[in-house]
């Protein structure tokens, strides 16, 4: 505008009269400001996300009635798993730059005619997302935690209706684990639409805009193999209960959880570019990670693509682990109940916690715990598409939820986290190529994933503690035999402490919280192991050099744990280093799964000593006669056979 006005004065004879001149100026400057007032308040043409293969003229016809809106997928509430309604179902905060990497994705020239358009916004500025990705469930049993994820599903449609006619496909687990949840949600649709009736008999705008079928429902079904259980979608809502009571049991053990979403997403993508053009909202229900994870991108990118949200209700993956213990009970009450493995995991693209075993009594090795996200591949394809993940579990209390009390078909979690803590420590949901990128930026991050990916090392398998004396020679025996046991673990340790040592220059370059526990974390525990086995050993080759007892009636020497180290040096050092660590995890990660393992490390002793009792190996025994006494259902129930186990059981 400047440029015109400059043009003008030069274009002025400068011998005119002076007051014509100043008059003229005014005049012409009233205009132009008046012009550039009227080009600000012209309605601007905003770029929108274009979901279908037209041609360029049509694509920019229709560019902002086709355009995903975030409001579809958006509410000021948040989520709920369970019982306890919207409290519950906080969400993680993908808007912390310093905490997570969320991939963006563009969509192809040739998809729609033009170039380069965003097909989803940048989610690390979506202002509403800390509040969607939900990742708690809800105390109480399995079926309660779905019906709450359901209802929070339900007011994620009544948003979307309010913009448009909307399509809700459901996509279930046919496996055995999965009935319960099956059931639970056919009968939550009876909630759904009295909601929707009621909205209906008070007249609301998405029944008088829309028509009278503003909601349709699909049902899927998907196992080993895809099946869609109705015809075409329908708001008959006898007919989609039926659809769903009538899935079969998949006994396979199989769940293409990915190629079902990327076949529903295909089937349906004709209701997003139809009249009417629908909303179309996947909602997935599933208590497994997925056997075909390498179809997750093609998964991502057609939901993208035609910007159908993906909602999972599922389950909360093991920290950092792939498989959980599920209580398994059978149907047939013949056959007894047992745990069994099941994928439900990582949380993370690649496992980021190194696995070790405790060795205390309380210790459950088949209890994991709640990592506070669900498996990864299925929370990113929630993220990615504007969707929500629920980790919905029945035993998840307010604080811990002991594995002993584990409810059917679910998994064995001893801990649980706050989802309002747990929202720092986002994973990053990125594309395999970049997180590839990510290891390769910093030494530490390379190094606690490629330690974590090693094989389980458990703690000495029952280390032997008490040690008889009857004689020189047969002490000395028993010793070696004891050393077999730290034999087999030293050497594991020792290469999870140099993989890790590789990456502890880079430690200080580390951003974001999650990837600082992480190898902190893996680091304490690594060293305070090894200090303890390889004092464990040491005090025993010390016992093999000689030890007299200080009692004369003493028999036996006791290895018992000791707060001190003083075994060598060397040993000093590294429980010195470890304790260091660990207490910077419980210090500056508290309420985490990282805190919670290293306040448990920091509680064992890290040492040994020796001490003497008498235990009278070598005395008689004392008889305490055999006259038939005792509780006669006492030897009935020696008698009772075990119940058999049902052999080649896939959940």
């Amino acid at each position: 505008m400047s440029g015109v006005v400059r043009n003008w004065l030069q274009s002025v004879p400068i011998e005119r009269d002076g007051i014509s001149w100043a008059a003229s100026l005014c005049v012409h400057l009233s205009l132009l400001v008046g012009l550039a007032l009227a080009w600000q308040h012209l309605p601007s043409k905003e770029s929108g996300v274009v979901l279908s293969s037209l041609d360029a003229a049509e694509a920019a016809a229709d560019l902002q009635e086709v355009q995903y809106s975030e409001a579809t997928g958006t509410s000021e509430e948040v989520g709920s798993n369970g019982l306890q309604g919207t409290s519950m179902a906080l969400a993680t905060a993908p808007n912390l730059a310093d905490v997570a990497r969320i991939e963006t994705g563009h969509m192809e020239a040739s998809d729609i005619g033009q170039a380069d358009i965003p097909v989803i916004a940048d989610l690390s500025s979506a202002p509403n997302l800390n509040e969607r990705l939900a990742v708690a469930g809800d105390a109480g049993v399995g079926v309660k935690g779905a019906e709450g994820a359901v209802d929070r599903i339900t007011q994620e449609i009544l948003v979307s209706l309010d913009e448009r006619p909307t399509l809700v496909v459901w996509l279930l687990d046919q496996s055995e684990s999965m009935r319960a949840q099956r059931n639970a949600i056919e009968q939550r649709f009876d909630h759904i639409y009295k909601e929707l009736n009621i909205i209906q008999s008070r007249g609301a705008d998405q029944f008088i805009k829309h028509g009278s079928e503003p909601l349709l429902t699909g049902i899927v079904a998907f196992g080993q193999e895809i099946s869609f259980r109705l015809k075409s979608p329908t708001d008959n809502l006898e007919q989609i209960k039926s659809a769903i009571r009538e899935i079969p049991v998949d006994e396979s053990g199989i769940e293409l959880t990915f190629t079902a979403v990327t076949e529903a997403a295909r089937k349906y993508q004709k209701f997003r570019t139809g009249n009417p053009r629908r909303n179309v909202m996947l909602i997935v229900v599933t208590d497994e990670a997925g056997n075909d994870e390498d179809r997750q991108e093609g998964a991502i990118d057609i939901c993208k693509r035609y910007a159908m949200p993906v909602y999972v209700i599922g389950v909360p993956a093991p920290f950092g682990q792939r498989q959980a213990f599920v209580h398994y009970v059978d149907p047939d009450p013949q056959y007894a109940a047992r745990d069994l493995p099941v994928d439900q995991g990582p949380e993370s693209a690649m496992p980021e916690n190194v696995q070790l075993g405790f060795s205390g009594r309380d210790f459950d090795p088949l209890a994991a715990i709640d990592s506070g996200f669900g498996p990864y591949g299925l929370t990113r394809l929630s993220v990615a598409t504007h969707g929500i993940y629920f980790a919905v579990h029945p035993n998840r209390p307010s604080g811990e939820g002991k594995a002993k009390g584990t409810a059917d078909m679910a998994a064995r979690m001893n801990q649980f986290f706050d989802p309002s803590i747990m929202r720092n420590y986002l994973p990053d949901y990125v594309a395999p190529r970049q997180y590839e990128q990510l290891l390769k930026e910093n030494g530490a991050r390379a190094a606690l994933v490629k330690a974590a990916q090693s094989s389980m090392v458990e703690a000495m398998d029952r280390p032997r503690l008490m040690f008889p004396k009857r004689s020189e020679a047969g002490l000395k025996q028993e010793l070696d035999i004891a050393q077999r046991s730290a034999a087999i673990v030293e050497p594991r340790l020792q290469d999870l402490y140099g993989i890790l040592k590789l990456g502890e220059k880079d430690r200080a370059k580390l951003t974001g919280a999650r990837w600082q526990a992480g190898y902190d974390l893996a680091m304490g525990r690594v060293l305070a192991m090894m200090v303890r086995t390889s004092a464990y050993n040491t005090m025993l080759a010390k016992a093999k050099g000689g030890m007299k007892f200080e009692k004369d009636d003493s028999d036996t020497w006791v290895l018992t744990p000791a707060d001190e180290v003083t075994a060598t040096s060397a040993l000093e050092k590294m429980a010195t280093q470890s304790r260091e660590y660990l207490t910077r995890v419980r210090e500056q990660h508290p309420g985490t799964p990282w805190a919670y393992l290293a306040d448990r490390e920091l509680k064992e002793p890290l040492g040994w000593k020796w001490t003497e009792k008498h235990v009278g190996y070598d005395e008689p025994r004392k008889n305490n006669g055999g006259g038939g006494g005792g509780n006669p259902n006492d030897r009935l129930r020696k008698l009772e056979k075990p119940k058999p186990v049902r052999e080649n059981v896939k959940l």
